[in-house]
């Protein structure tokens, strides 16, 4: 009941267009360990489709070793970016739930309540 009353509460939204295009795609995961550090990889990274980003991998800042592109952002709640400037508008932000905090902390989000 608890799942089934927070997905009514959210907005339906279609894919981006860049997204819902039937033809292939090259991707890339980045993820937040700092391996990238130092590669001055960004521009390579800038290159692919869709560049999805997990938990709280940072962009500003490291632009030039991770890039600055952000297709999806892919994270658990207590993953999620703090700095606003790491969720583009013209980005897809994920959160993936699995425990019953997870879903208390979507429900405060969409609410704009305070846990």
């Amino acid at each position: 009941d608890k799942l089934k009353n927070l997905l009514e509460l959210l907005p339906e939204h279609e894919l981006p267009a860049g997204l819902k295009s039937g033809r292939c795609k090259r991707c890339v995961v980045v993820g937040s360990g700092g391996i990238l550090h130092g590669s001055e990889l960004g521009h390579l990274l800038n290159q692919f489709d869709v560049v999805i980003r997990l938990n709280d991998a940072p962009v500003q800042g490291y632009t030039d070793h991770v890039g600055n592109k952000t297709t999806i952002r892919m994270t658990y709640p207590e993953g999620a970016p703090l700095l606003e400037q790491e969720y583009p508008a013209a980005s897809l932000f994920v959160a993936v739930l699995f425990k019953s905090v997870d879903f208390n902390w979507l429900e405060a989000m969409v609410k704009n309540e305070t846990l």
